[in-house]
């Protein structure tokens, strides 16, 4: 899907105000944001994959609730800097 942005001079104006009637149109279409969305491509992670991550996120929580309940470790709330 192609867009098109054109801006025309006016008389008397700038050149840097052109440009930046130009940058505003293109931003305003959002082209800027999805160019640069576009610019890494990343695969999408398989089922099996995602599925053998969730599985071993739930065993660390498993593991970190029995080690706080056996007094192991000290139970961590608030936020990571």
């Amino acid at each position: 899907m192609a867009t098109n942005v054109e801006v025309t001079r006016n008389n008397n104006e700038s050149s840097a105000n052109v440009i930046r009637r130009f940058t505003k149109r293109m931003q305003g279409a959002g082209i800027v944001p999805k160019v640069r969305g576009g610019r890494y491509f990343t695969r999408l992670k398989s089922r099996n994959v995602n599925r053998t991550a969730r599985l071993k996120k739930i065993e660390k929580r498993e593991e970190y609730e029995k080690q706080v309940k056996l007094g192991k470790i000290q139970e961590f709330r608030g936020r990571r800097r």
